[in-house]
């Protein structure tokens, strides 16, 4: 497998992390289900990487694929008052990566981060590993560190 910039980003960072490959569907109609299926994981601990404007300010959010983002509560966390989600074009631009494949981690440019407070609950949780059918395992608090995200309740259930 060739790395993605999420790869080589925690190989820099000396971040222990797994790497899991699926074959993915793109009639899937989500991904993120997708992935858990595919690997046989709790859905849970699987999480999707969205990018909102909040107060006009690219920001991104981490949730567990069978949540939903709670955009005020994005707002909130992030110290800002109006929170939409961003143009799907704009996120692909600002983080180098495909819709359906945008990891947290390795991103062009840093972005704020929030972890939803859910995945401090599992040992290790999984993200995009920067391609649609790549996820990555990872410690929640090493995703904390890389992304340099905080951590609140973002996500409805």
């Amino acid at each position: 497998m060739a790395g993605t910039p999420a790869t080589v980003a925690l190989t820099r960072a000396g971040i222990d992390f797994s790497v899991h490959e699926y074959e993915h569907d793109p009639r899937a109609e989500s991904f993120g289900l997708e992935a858990a299926a595919a690997l046989g994981l709790d859905p849970g601990c699987v999480l999707k990487t969205l990018v909102a404007t909040v107060d006009g300010k690219l920001t991104v959010g981490i949730v567990p694929v069978s949540g939903q983002l709670d955009l005020k509560a994005l707002a909130r966390a992030s110290g800002g008052s109006r929170a939409a989600m961003a143009d799907v074009a704009a996120a692909e631009r600002a983080t180098g990566y495909v819709a359906g494949g945008i990891s947290p981690i390795g991103q062009k440019r840093p972005h704020p981060t929030v972890l939803d407070d859910s995945a401090t609950g599992f040992a290790v949780v999984y993200v995009s590993g920067g391609r649609r059918g790549l996820d990555l395992g990872i410690a929640p608090a090493d995703l904390v560190r890389v992304t340099g995200a905080t951590v609140a309740g973002i996500s409805r259930r």
